[in-house]
């Protein structure tokens, strides 16, 4: 059970500049911070990983041998014994252990699969190396399992730390170094993105910034540059963010970071670069400099390739699987209201290229020319139309929305090789036509049945910040990166948040 994070304000009334100098700033006893909850999530990882791995070594053993142990079997015992040390030491060997990739993002998940194909190729080296007559049955069973098993449980731990910090627990309290523009814009966006686990609780700004009354953005300001380390005992922070700003040159940042090594406090680095994964940045040393290099977004090749075939692979599994709720859902809508079961529309895809997206039909047959009488009560910021209770939304149609049941039929548009399972929303021609330039970047990839804006609050989110997702997925792009979305679009569903 995480414990809560304390909110109590024991700070002074936040003062507007100037502030008092560096020196008598010294006199705030230090601030050490406890991160409890840290370590006992690391504790529940290292559970769930040791009952993964018994669960696949005991599932791998009884689908090859049953439950009679023999002489010849009892080996394969003891080894679904060892399974779960092993797993654990590949997922340690592989960092999977490391705070620097839990709690957010891709890396993590990448972490885990990397560990069980590590563990494979042990597995299947010493196995050749001492001539081992390892039963084939079992390993493709027991690896494989608990790989996948051990993705799921990390997704669902993963979750449940989310929950928490919705709801206040398990956030970093965060002082944000800047300028004013700067740190509103990130405490904005950190508020919004509340799972990240950062709490901004005050600021520091430039000793020649513009006047204000001790606040910014509604954060109290702390001072100047040369205050952080007061700012951090003050608030009770645990992490400073550095945005970036030319008053901070490399040996201001060496010194910040010293004193903060001290106290044990975190020190991020924002940088400017907007939306560019990790992977696609390496910091390499010229003349003795380390220079930040950033490769390419990777839009085609094998890669791309591994996508299509994953796309229509699964698209038409799920057609298979699917197919008798589909007849009737489809039964469901002739029944309810008039007209056809497919609706058809003309969509934007790669490159511009247009083509017919189907979805299942919630509206009456007559709803294109119904929306310029209701254009006026248009909920959305951007160039796409939602309100909230649309008349021309049929009964069935309104239970289908809810639950992402209409989307479906555009499996059949991921088979054709028009959309993928993962990606930018399909707009509209209209749409496009308005786009900005710089907007058209979503359109290099297949548009899909779901993405990060989709899984992020889908019709709650403001425009500019649905486009900001999107172009964030075509940048970013990975396999593992759309098993997540994947994921995540089950729980996004179950909880029908910004659906209508």
């Amino acid at each position: 059970m995480p414990v809560q994070v304390r909110t109590v304000d024991t700070r002074p009334r936040p003062r507007p500049h100037p502030v008092r100098p560096a020196s008598r700033a010294s006199a705030v006893p230090r601030h050490r911070p406890t991160r409890g909850w840290e370590r006992r999530y690391l504790r529940i990882l290292v559970g769930c990983d040791l009952a993964v791995g018994l669960t696949a070594g005991a599932a791998a053993f009884g689908a090859r041998f049953g439950d009679e142990v023999t002489a010849y079997n009892r080996p394969y015992l003891i080894l679904s014994a060892l399974l779960p040390l092993a797993y654990i030491a590949a997922l340690a060997a592989n960092r999977a252990y490391e705070k620097r990739y839990l709690f957010v993002g891709t890396d993590e998940y990448q972490r885990v699969i990397r560990s069980g194909v590590t563990l494979t190729a042990t597995l299947a080296v010493i196995a050749y190396g001492f001539e081992l007559p390892l039963a084939r049955g079992y390993v493709v069973v027991a690896l494989p399992l608990a790989t996948l098993a051990g993705v799921v449980a990390r997704f669902l731990v993963r979750r449940r730390l989310h929950r928490a910090r919705d709801r206040g627990y398990c956030l970093r309290r965060v002082i944000v170094v800047g300028h004013e523009l700067a740190v509103v814009g990130i405490s904005r966006q950190l508020r919004r993105e509340r799972y990240h686990g950062l709490e901004v609780v005050g600021a520091c700004l430039p000793p020649l910034g513009p006047a204000h009354d001790g606040q910014v953005g509604g954060l109290p300001v702390y001072g100047t540059f040369d205050d952080v380390h007061r700012a951090v005992a003050l608030a009770r922070a645990d992490t400073v963010i550095v945005l970036s700003c030319p008053e901070l040159d490399g040996l201001a940042l060496r010194r910040l970071a010293w004193r903060l090594e001290r106290d044990d406090i975190d020190l991020i680095m924002a940088s400017a670069l907007i939306d560019v994964a990790g992977d696609r940045t390496t910091i390499r040393p010229v003349d003795g400099l380390p220079m930040m290099h950033v490769e390419h977004p990777n839009l085609s090749g094998a890669r791309r390739l591994v996508k299509a075939v994953f796309d229509r692979t699964g698209a038409a599994f799920l057609l298979a699987m699917l197919s008798p709720a589909l007849l009737v859902l489809s039964v469901a809508i002739r029944t309810d209201s008039p007209g056809p079961v497919l609706f058809r529309q003309v969509r934007v895809g790669r490159n511009g290229r247009p083509f017919v997206m189907f979805k299942f039909r919630t509206m009456c047959v007559d709803a294109e020319r119904r929306l310029t009488e209701l254009h006026r009560q248009n909920e959305h910021d951007g160039v796409l139309f939602k309100i909230r209770d649309d008349p021309r939304v049929t009964r069935v149609g309104r239970w289908l929305r809810r639950l992402s049941l209409d989307e479906l039929p555009q499996l059949l548009n991921v088979v054709r090789g028009e959309m993928s399972l993962v990606g930018p929303r399909p707009p509209l021609p209209v749409e496009v036509d308005a786009y900005p330039e710089d907007m058209r970047r979503r359109l290099v990839v297949r548009p899909g049945m779901t993405g990060l804006w989709q899984v992020s609050g889908r019709s709650d989110l403001p425009w500019e910040e649905a486009v900001r997702l999107d172009l964030r997925y075509v940048e970013n792009w990975s396999l593992s990166l759309d098993l997540v979305i994947l994921l995540r679009t089950l729980t996004a569903v179950a909880r029908a948040s910004g659906a209508y």
